[in-house]
C-alpha cells in the first residue's frame, strides 16, 4: 500500500518535506491556505534570499540561540553544504557575500520559491491551494486518520497515514503565518512555548533617531544592558529608522532586549561605538591631531573626517560644542566630551516591533516533544514538525532557512512508508 502523507504549509519546511516524501514513493498532499506557495520565501533577504550560510558546520549550532542543540542532528543530515547542492542541482545557481552569507546568483527570491515548489511538485507532490486546515484527526486507537480542511466554505477530509505540519510561526502574517500550527499541535496535547518576535526591530525613545532615518553604519558596536546588571555586545550593521533601530545587529539583539523589557517593565538602556577599532587612547590620539591640522577651520567641517554626514549635526547637538567653534579653541575637556561620545552614543530603547513585524517567531512546539531525528511527535504518532512551527531560531545569516530545509528534510526521511 501507498503511504498517503498530508503537508500542512508550502512554505521553505513544508515543500522541503513533501518534495522528499514524494521521491521516496508517498503519495503527498500539501494543503496551503494562500493562493501561493512560499510567500515568505519570497520576500526574505529583502526579495533577494539568503538561504543557508556557508561557515564551517561546527560553528553552527552556535548562532541558533533558540534551541540550537535540538538541530544537530538535523543540520548533519542535510547540511549548509547539502542545501547549495540541492539548490544548484534544481537550477538555482548561488553566490557567498560578507558574513558567509549564500545568495542565489540571481539576487531574485522568487526563484528558489519557484524552484522550490516546482521541486515538490516534480516529485509527484500535490498542491492545493486556498485549502485552510482546520483539525487532525485520529483514530479510535490514536493513530493518524487525516486532515480536515476548508476549502471555499466547504470542509473537506484528506485521509492520511501521517501528517507533517509545516506552517511556520507569526511572523508576517501576510504570508500566511498566522500560528495555525500552534494550534494543531496544542490540541494533539503538546506544549506551545508562548510566541515572541526574534529578529525584530528596536524602538527607541530618543528624538534625534528619526532625523538618521535610512543612514546605515557599518563596523559599529552596539551594547545593550540589563536593567539588572550584564551587557551583551553585537558588531556589525545597523540602521537607523523613523521608529528606531534595525539592522542585522539590532535583529540579533532584538530578542534578549526583548526578554528584558518584558521582565523589567522598563526601558533599556543601550549604546554605540561609533569606532570600535581604536581604544580611547588612539581615538584621543586621532582627535587630537585633527584639530591642530585644522585649527583654523570651525569644529563642524572636521567631523567629516570620522563621521557620515548627517551624523555630524546630531553629535554637534548631543555633545554641545559650538559648531562654529574653530578648532584650536577646542578645549580638552570638550576634547574629551566628544571622545567618549563617539565610544559611548547612548540611546534608550523602549520596545520592540510587534511579532507581526519579526523576521522569525521565538517559542513555538516544545522540541522537547519532538524527535529531533525524524521530527516526530513524541505524543501523537505518525504527526511530525518542521520548520518555524517549532521552538527553534537562529541569528540573521541564512540560519532560519537552513533550519526550515534541513528540518524538513529530516521529517521527510522519516515517516515510516508502508
Amino acid at each position: 500500500m501507498t503511504t498517503r502523507v498530508v503537508v500542512i504549509g508550502a512554505g521553505a519546511a513544508g515543500l522541503m518535506a513533501a518534495g522528499f516524501l514524494a521521491q521516496r514513493g508517498a503519495e503527498v498532499h500539501v494543503l496551503e491556505k494562500m493562493d501561493r506557495a512560499a510567500q515568505k520565501v519570497r520576500i526574505s533577504g529583502k526579495g533577494r534570499c539568503n538561504l543557508t550560510n556557508a561557515m564551517p558546520l561546527e560553528d553552527y549550532i552556535r548562532n541558533y540561540p533558540g534551541n540550537g542543540r535540538f538541530l544537530y542532528s538535523a543540520l548533519h543530515r542535510f547540511s549548509n553544504r547539502d542545501c547549495v547542492r540541492f539548490f544548484n542541482k534544481l537550477g538555482v545557481k548561488t553566490k557567498v557575500e560578507r558574513g558567509q552569507r549564500v545568495f542565489p546568483l540571481t539576487d531574485d527570491a522568487n526563484q528558489v520559491a519557484n524552484y522550490l515548489e516546482a521541486f515538490a511538485k516534480a516529485q509527484g507532490a500535490e498542491i492545493h491551494y486556498g485549502h485552510k486546515a482546520r483539525e487532525i484527526e485520529r483514530q479510535w486507537d490514536d493513530q493518524v486518520k487525516g486532515v480536515t480542511c476548508v476549502y471555499q466554505g466547504r470542509r473537506i477530509l484528506f485521509p492520511a497515514n501521517a501528517v507533517v505540519i509545516a506552517t511556520g510561526g507569526l511572523s508576517y502574517p501576510g504570508t500566511g503565518s498566522t500560528g495555525d500550527g500552534l494550534l494543531l499541535a496544542q490540541a494533539l496535547g503538546h506544549q506551545i512555548i508562548s510566541p515572541r518576535p526574534a529578529l525584530v526591530p528596536l524602538r527607541v525613545e530618543d528624538k534625534w533617531v528619526r532625523e538618521l532615518s535610512g543612514l546605515s553604519l557599518r563596523n559599529v558596536r552596539l551594547t545593550v544592558f540589563e536593567p539588572q546588571g550584564g551587557k551583551e555586545s553585537f558588531f556589525g550593521e545597523l540602521l537607523f529608522a523613523h521608529f528606531g533601530l534595525t539592522g542585522p545587529i539590532v535583529l540579533t539583539a532584538s530578542e534578549q532586549v526583548g526578554i528584558w523589557l518584558d521582565r523589567s517593565g522598563e526601558p533599556v538602556r543601550a549604546s554605540i561605538d561609533l569606532k570600535p577599532a581604536l581604544s580611547e587612547k588612539q581615538l584621543d590620539l586621532r582627535l587630537l591631531r585633527d584639530l591642530e591640522l585644522f585649527s583654523r577651520k570651525q569644529f563642524q567641517n572636521v567631523l567629516g573626517q570620522l563621521l557620515p554626514k548627517r551624523l555630524i549635526s546630531v553629535i554637534i547637538n548631543i555633545c554641545g560644542i559650538p559648531p562654529d567653534k574653530l578648532c584650536h579653541q577646542i578645549s580638552r575637556d570638550e576634547r574629551t566630551l566628544l571622545r567618549r561620545l563617539l565610544k559611548d552614543l547612548p540611546i534608550t530603547i523602549s520596545d520592540t516591533l510587534p511579532i507581526t513585524a519579526a523576521i522569525v517567531t521565538a517559542g513555538g512546539v516544545d522540541v522537547r516533544e519532538v524527535d529531533p531525528r525524524t521530527m516526530e511527535s513524541k505524543k501523537c504518532k505518525g504527526v511530525h514538525f518542521c520548520g518555524e512551527v517549532l521552538d527553534v531560531h537562529g541569528v540573521t545569516g541564512g540560519f532560519n532557512l537552513q533550519a526550515a530545509f534541513s528540518t524538513g528534510y529530516c521529517a521527510a526521511q522519516g515517516v515510516e512508508l508502508q
